[in-house]
């Protein structure tokens, strides 16, 4: 039986609890061979981030083609780039290539709020990422830069939503847990509507959750399932490993994944 690939373009953590670690960590653990195109090595913990050394376009580029010419991946999860030069590569090689199943996570300020994604970049993610995505994963700040709209309750989450998806045809997973009651989502796709009601876990152990999830969706799009079903899984994979409440850390710690490397919740999603 062959198995199901996914590649993950992203930052580095060093700290293991966010970025490519995490995405390797969570789609392995959902059960699909994972593959990485590092845009960034990031010195950070669960409190910061300190320094960032970017890829250079010429070898983000190079690390694509390495991936595609040989193990062509199923689904793709796009998080952590911080320029629009390299953003530039990734929409170009992922139109050459053809890529499917295409999850972005756009990653503009970390956990700890540190800026991850500069000014001028933003522009280029609207206007050559997003066009190619299958779903786009934005939290309520990025889906207010995203939409240019105002969110303060599910009316509005309704709103950016339809505007987003709309406006660059794409589907929308937009994640209430910033500001809105509880953990509740909210999926846009093909202009209906769909909620993803969930309870808030009282854990700070949070650092890497957007990560995970994005991973865990696209993970799910490689084995074949639908768009609702893969962020339904990929929900449940996430309130497992944040209700395990593994602490490893002095500050707020990561949403480290060893209680589902280890443990039968990570065996049961793959």
């Amino acid at each position: 039986m062959k198995m199901k690939t996914a590649l993950t373009i992203a930052g580095s953590d060093c700290s293991g609890g966010a970025g490519i670690q995490a995405d390797l960590k969570t789609m392995t653990m959902n059960g699909v061979y994972a593959m990485s195109a590092i845009t960034a090595l990031t010195a950070q913990n669960t409190t910061g981030v300190r320094a960032i050394q970017e890829s250079t376009p010429d070898f983000l580029k190079r690390q694509l083609d390495a991936v595609f010419e040989d193990i062509y991946p199923d689904a793709v999860k796009i998080g952590m780039v911080a320029s629009g030069k390299l953003i530039g590569v990734i929409a170009d090689r992922l139109r050459f290539y053809n890529a499917k199943n295409v999850v972005i996570d756009p990653v503009m300020v970390s956990t700890s709020g540190s800026a991850l994604l500069k000014e001028e970049a933003v522009q280029t993610l609207v206007e050559e990422l997003l066009p190619l995505a299958t779903l786009v994963t934005p939290n309520i700040p990025e889906a207010q830069v995203l939409s240019g709209l105002t969110i303060e309750n599910r009316e509005d989450m309704v709103a950016a939503a339809k505007q987003i998806g709309e406006r660059h045809h794409c589907a929308v997973l937009l994640k209430g847990g910033h500001s809105i009651n509880d953990a509740n989502d909210l999926l846009y796709a093909k202009g209906e509507l769909v909620w993803f009601e969930g309870k808030r876990i009282d854990n700070t152990n949070t650092h890497g959750t957007g990560c995970t999830l994005s991973s865990a969706i696209a993970a799910n799009l490689a084995k074949g399932f639908s768009l609702a079903e893969s962020v339904q899984r990929a929900k449940a994979y996430i309130s497992g490993a944040l209700a395990a409440m593994l602490d490893l850390g002095k500050g707020s710690g990561p949403m480290n994944h060893a209680f589902d490397l280890q443990g039968e919740y990570g065996k049961a999603v793959r």
